[in-house]
């Protein structure tokens, strides 16, 4: 499909355009522009990026979507009375305060379903759109710091990208993005396990599922859901497994810790993980960086390990959230890893295979040798059955980690990862980013097309058991029209500069 064909795909106001010259550049003067439709002459700035190719096709195994309210007014639609009962009183959208209620509480989470964005901020769940690069959000967000120059209503509506919500919107966005298929997420993972409602889970499990589902009808060959499963009865999370098995659903997500203690190892899981073995779904692990809010007063037994270094970053008084944002996912992502090699959860439920989503995947290579070392030291004081293998080839067998586009590592160390390896975009989530990105990184360390083709699509569609799309994207697109007030390169430079991001009165 040529460049320019593949105008007519793109969503209003991201109209591409062909072009030769390499390099990521914002250029205000142009020619041969599709005209506008709005009366305006053509002046607009264009967003360039260099030409490349690819002859495989990806499979971008975490990628999210933000809950929208059309969850809640469809809900009657999937429920009976009682179960429509638990879910206004466990998890509501209440439209008219435009305020998401759970478990009474009113105004927690990110605010998913709230769409169009507010003015003077950066909706970080919906702005990694095609081309809005880390460096562009630096420098709108730099804007926000003077309410002189703050976004506006239109602009950050703009960066609102509608294919968080809707599904067409998105397969215009994965054309631009290089992303052929797609397995989606919500994004609220960190409300769901403390719904205390065990029906109105139940409810919201199957009402976001129902509208997943549908979501992907819009192209069943590209796109793919994960679907949420209500923990909080083994009852109600087994026949959520069979009912979304039964629509073709590859994936039950799962958080690593659930609420109130309730870790996978607990023996009354275990027909939910039966459940997964006679469906063969893969038990999907997607971590976050837990807040604690929606924790019942005066319950503080358990933390997750997000919550723990949370709580660290808080109370040392540290002015900056790096170290929140570097740590939280890969502790609850590897206290899960640790727990069920350790414990022979698959050798307990061989046919299960799991994939940990979100957590990068430098940390892995070390905590697989000190799983496989600490075993070898402590075998004779274990409390539990000895294992069959080391932990390290249980997991090369059953499981697979997701990789972000900007790691290094993987495309340094192919004979580790060869098998175990699946690229995720994050997109629309504030440090996603496309196919493209990817692809230069491996290409900077040399890494063979093969392992390429593997790491970006074949392991994912190995693990999830789907076929590649019958046409993929081959050609990057080049150019982006932006609307007038895009930032210039000589403005990104600018707030690039540590100072740029300081206010002063």
């Amino acid at each position: 499909m040529s460049i320019w064909r593949r105008l007519t795909l793109f969503s209003p106001g991201m109209a591409a355009l062909p072009c030769r010259r390499a390099g990521l550049k914002i250029s205000r003067n142009r020619c041969g522009a599709p005209h506008r439709h709005d009366g305006r002459k053509h002046n607009m700035p264009v967003q360039r990026f260099a030409p490349m190719t690819k002859d495989f096709a990806t499979f971008d195994c975490d990628a999210h979507v933000t809950e929208p309210p059309l969850i809640w007014e469809r809900a009657a639609d999937f429920l009976t009375r009682d179960e429509l009962d638990a879910l206004k009183a466990t998890i509501w959208w209440d439209a008219e305060s435009r305020l998401l209620i759970v478990n009474g509480r009113a105004g927690v989470g990110l605010g998913s379903p709230r769409k169009g964005g507010i003015p003077g901020t950066m909706r970080v769940i919906t702005n990694a759109g095609p081309g809005v690069k880390h460096d562009i959000q630096r420098a709108l967000n730099v804007r926000n710091l003077n309410p002189k120059t703050a976004l506006t209503q239109e602009q950050v509506a703009y960066l609102d990208h509608a294919g968080s919500y809707e599904p067409k919107p998105r397969l215009k966005d994965m054309d631009i993005q290089g992303i052929d298929q797609v397995m989606i997420i919500p994004t609220e993972i960190d409300i769901y396990p403390w719904l205390e409602n065990a029906l109105g889970a139940k409810a919201f499990c199957r009402a976001y599922n129902e509208w997943a589902y549908e979501y992907t009808l819009a192209d069943p060959e590209r796109l793919f859901f994960a679907a949420l499963i209500p923990m909080q009865h083994p009852d109600y999370a087994v026949e959520e497994v069979r009912r979304v098995a039964a629509q073709g659903c590859r994936v039950a997500l799962v958080r690593p810790m659930d609420a109130l203690g309730n870790y996978p190892l607990q023996p009354k899981y275990e027909p939910v993980w039966d459940a997964l073995e006679e469906t063969g779904m893969v038990y999907g692990m997607h971590p976050f960086p837990a807040f604690g809010t929606l924790k019942p007063s005066g319950y503080s037994e358990q933390y997750s390990g997000a919550e723990l270094i949370r709580r660290t970053i808080a109370t040392a008084g540290l002015p900056h959230s790096f170290l929140s944002n570097v740590q939280n996912f890969q502790a609850e992502a590897a206290l899960w890893v640790t727990m069920v090699l350790m414990s022979g959860f698959f050798e307990r439920h061989p046919k299960i295979n799991a994939a940990v989503f979100e957590a990068s995947s430098t940390w892995l290579s070390f905590l697989l040798d000190e799983c496989d070392k600490a075993y070898r030291l402590y075998r004779n004081e274990r409390q539990l059955p000895p294992l069959k293998r080391l932990p390290s080839e249980t997991f090369a067998e059953h499981c697979m980690t997701g990789f972000e586009g900007d790691e290094a590592p993987p495309a340094r160390l192919p004979e580790f990862y060869g098998d175990i390896l699946a690229w995720s975009s994050d997109v629309y989530h504030h440090d996603g980013d496309d196919a493209w990105r990817a692809i230069e990184t491996m290409q900077k360390y040399g890494l063979p097309v093969e392992n390429q083709a593997k790491f970006l699509g074949g392991n994912a569609r190995r693990l999830y058991k789907v076929q590649a799309p019958r046409q993929i994207i081959r050609d990057r697109v080049t150019e982006i029209e932006r609307p007038d007030w895009w930032p210039t390169e000589e403005e990104i430079r600018a707030s690039l500069r540590p100072e740029a991001a300081i206010t002063r009165g």
